[in-house]
């Protein structure tokens, strides 16, 4: 990921426009990859903490923000969620939150940022295989449904795969396929980076290949499955009591300074 591409001010700036406190805000989607595009937009991912008056009562409001837009001359999808929802994703097998979490693309972090990645080791099971198991079969149908098939989704399949295979024999969460690539070796990926990273997003893919992802795709998921079941990763998250105790300190840290 080239790190010129990415004005830290201008996303400074939407950030602070936020509504809510943030615990932090990262870049997720091509640019944590390692894939962005001239056109790609910044993909911002992050927690932010309610009030209490929108917690306690009968209808809860905000749990997720979501903003789009250009702004400064750059595209953004902006989304966030309440530390409630975002600690039960973290403990729903779900990848996606703990690649937001651990994204090394910060745009505004906090004391619990850091303490919540603490945390998230805790979080990570055998189970998350079946995560990136999930979305790669989903956008693998994405790539073949179009004629001729186009770069991204191909590389968002072996992303995942990659993704998910390294959690799998490590437990560690790794998100750029640049990076994942020197462990997996594939010969033909930085070709397929190149063509993404010079073209548009909607670089296309001759028919010719078509014959040696497909046996790619099978390939990889079978390696992801192996290292599952052969992963000394836990059955169950033992993080659920530590974010608890983080989300009841937040709590009452926000309502002792509305009182002030």
């Amino acid at each position: 990921m080239n790190a010129r591409t990415i004005d830290y001010n201008k996303l400074h700036r939407q950030v602070d426009e936020h509504p809510y406190p943030l615990l932090f805000a990262t870049i997720s989607g091509a640019h944590l990859y390692g894939f962005p595009s001239a056109d790609s937009d910044f993909d911002l991912r992050g927690v932010h903490l309610l009030p209490l008056e929108n917690v306690l009562g009968l209808d809860a409001c905000d749990e997720t923000v979501e903003r789009e837009g250009v702004r400064e001359g750059l595209e953004m999808d902006l989304v966030t969620h309440d530390a409630k929802k975002f600690f039960g994703l973290m403990l729903k097998k779900n990848g996606y939150v703990l690649e937001q979490l651990l994204s090394p693309l910060v745009v505004h972090t906090t004391p619990e940022h850091e303490e919540l990645k603490t945390i998230a080791k805790d979080c990570i099971t055998r189970h998350h295989a079946h995560h990136y198991l999930g979305f790669a079969a989903t956008q693998w149908k994405l790539f073949h449904k179009e004629d001729p098939p186009r770069v991204k989704p191909l590389l968002y399949v072996y992303r995942v795969l990659l993704t998910g295979t390294h959690l799998m024999r490590t437990g560690e969460v790794e998100a750029d396929l640049l990076k994942l690539n020197e462990e997996a070796g594939l010969p033909y990926m930085d070709e397929l980076v190149e063509r993404k990273l010079s073209g548009s997003e909607k670089g296309k893919l001759d028919a010719a290949d078509l014959t040696l992802h497909e046996k790619e795709y099978k390939r990889l998921v079978g390696e992801l499955e192996a290292a599952a079941e052969k992963s000394t990763l836990p059955e169950r998250a033992s993080g659920k009591a530590a974010l608890n105790d983080l989300l009841v300190r937040l709590r009452l840290q926000s309502f002792s300074a509305e009182v002030k």
